[in-house]
């Protein structure tokens, strides 16, 4: 698919350049790369090389002075997702050796993406001029992989401000051992890390309500209309600090939940369709046990809810009311408005790069190994470090036979306290008396590190401003490669990598057909 960018255009390119062009030593990035002005922000190195809350406040003012008002939401009536990538140099062993006293490590906004939306089958284009998903942190990654080539032909031009020095393999590249990256969400992921316990307080009452959200983002069921202010800004606090043991799905079918102070309980599934003989049943009921320690502790009530919806054939939800709604640990598809899409769940995807990776099959062509995210972050809303582990490490750390240079990574997973401002969260407490209905920002921003056209925005997959007859031509599409199926494919090991993933802990992957990939 095009990115509207000029991205796969750069690949052609950059192959050219690779073949032209020798390798060199390259030495301490300049701050000051090809004309882009970063905005850089330095931190000493003593302990921790920086918090969750530096990354959070970082993207945050990014996204206030380095993105046009065009593509953020009204805050009036319309709320959005961020997703960033942070580089962060530290200091070189010669740099440590020359000054061990003056040790700092550098963070930088590289990408940047918004979006709440995902297009449905029924839009989906084969001459590739549609971005499919548009949900934030699918935005941000594009934009990474943007940067990412842009980094590659600095190196090949020979500047030592690129990222990459030279691999040991001909024609192949690698980070610079002091580079590492940081991936940033204002949200949790939706899929199966927005699943998340849900608790309060032993002597607040609780009444779950249902609803439903093709945006993707997670809904709270409970009511606290009866609550006075003080009560439910308790509520929420509590809400967001639930306290949780355990939450898994074994291998033998059952759904068990073991958080604080419920007894162990199992529920045996099957699937989501009850005309389909794989439809989704209930043999026991969740029965919950409050132990009396006068404290008020917490107790789970309930969980989070994700948009998302389990891939068609495979394992589903129960949908009952309470603890058992969703199964978790399972492949979904994000929501369309009425219409299927054949989008992976963010979460799906950021378990899939912590295997594969990044850069995607393309820029795979120019690497030794694939870029991988050392932290995730994401900013204030309901979150849970164990369900966020399940979801993106804990599925597919068992893989084994991958190609060299792929491994299932230890991510570091962290929260900010810091609330993104146009959040549904956020929105929703400026908009407390208001009448006016909150409505997800149909528009999307992409904000890449280089030097030409470093902004995009779209609207329903297309550049914002596309007429209907410019659809499908050259300004709508920008540049595309020839062969895009052709080029994916030929990245041999990534192709490997990705069908032992497959195999081994994504099953029910959906993958799009054939026709919708070969266009020119």
């Amino acid at each position: 698919m095009s990115l509207g960018l000029g991205y796969w255009n750069l690949v052609q390119e950059g192959v050219m350049q690779n073949k032209a062009v020798g390798f060199e030593e390259v030495g301490a990035v300049n701050q000051h790369c090809d004309g882009i002005p970063f905005c850089l922000e330095p931190a000493l190195a003593s302990g921790a090389m920086w918090s969750a809350d530096e990354i959070a406040e970082l993207c945050y003012l990014h996204y206030r002075t380095r993105l046009p008002k065009q593509g953020k939401p009204d805050p009036n009536r319309e709320w959005t997702s961020l997703a960033a990538v942070v580089k962060v140099e530290s200091s070189t062993q010669r740099e440590v050796l020359a000054s061990p006293g003056n040790l700092q490590v550098t963070k930088e906004v590289v990408a940047m993406g918004t979006g709440t939306k995902c297009i449905g089958q029924n839009k989906m284009r084969k001459t590739g001029d549609i971005l499919n998903d548009s949900h934030a942190e699918i935005v941000a990654k594009r934009s990474f992989q943007r940067y990412l080539l842009h980094q590659m032909w600095l190196a090949a031009s020979h500047q030592q401000c690129s990222i990459f020095i030279p691999g040991t393999e001909t024609g192949k590249w690698k980070l610079k051992p002091n580079t590492t990256f940081v991936f940033f969400s204002s949200h949790t992921p939706c899929g199966d890390a927005s699943i998340i316990p849900m608790s309060e307080p032993e002597n607040q009452l609780s009444k779950p309500v249902t609803g439903g959200d093709a945006a993707g983002q997670l809904e709270r069921r409970s009511n606290h209309d009866h609550l006075g202010p003080e009560d439910k800004r308790k509520s929420e606090k509590t809400a967001s600090n639930r306290m949780i043991k355990r939450m898994k799905t074994d291998d033998d079918g059952y759904f068990s939940v073991i958080p604080e102070d419920l007894t162990v309980q199992q529920v045996s599934v099957k699937r989501e369709d009850d005309t389909n003989p794989k439809s989704c049943e209930y043999s026991a009921e969740m029965q919950t046990a409050n132990k009396e320690t006068g404290l008020g502790r917490p107790k789970v009530v309930d969980v989070y809810r994700t948009g998302a919806k389990c891939v068609p054939g495979e394992l589903g939800d129960a949908r009952i009311p309470g603890l058992g709604y969703h199964c978790v640990g399972l492949l979904r598809v994000k929501p369309g408005r009425g219409d299927r899409t054949c989008s992976m769940s963010c979460s799906d995807k950021l378990a899939r790069w912590n295997v594969l990776g990044c850069q995607g099959a393309l820029l795979m062509h120019f690497l030794q190994y694939p870029v991988y995210l050392s932290a995730i972050v994401v900013g204030k809303c309901p979150y849970s470090q164990e369900v966020m582990r399940r979801a993106i490490v804990e599925r597919c750390q068992h893989i084994s036979f991958l190609p060299d240079g792929f491994l299932p990574q230890e991510v570091k997973l962290l929260q900010s306290d810091l609330r993104f401002e146009h959040s549904r969260q956020a929105i929703q407490e400026v908009q407390t008396n208001s009448k006016t209905k909150l409505v997800p920002c149909s528009a999307a921003i992409s904000w890449s590190a280089v030097p030409e056209q470093p902004l995009d925005v779209t609207s329903d997959g297309f550049r914002q401003g596309t007429t209907k007859r410019r659809i499908g031509s050259h300004q709508s599409r920008m540049k595309t490669l020839e062969t895009y199926w052709d080029y994916k494919e030929a990245a041999l090991n990534y192709q490997e990598a990705w069908k032992v993933l497959r195999s081994q802990a994504l099953l029910g992957w959906v993958k799009n057909a054939t026709e919708y990939l070969h266009f020119t």
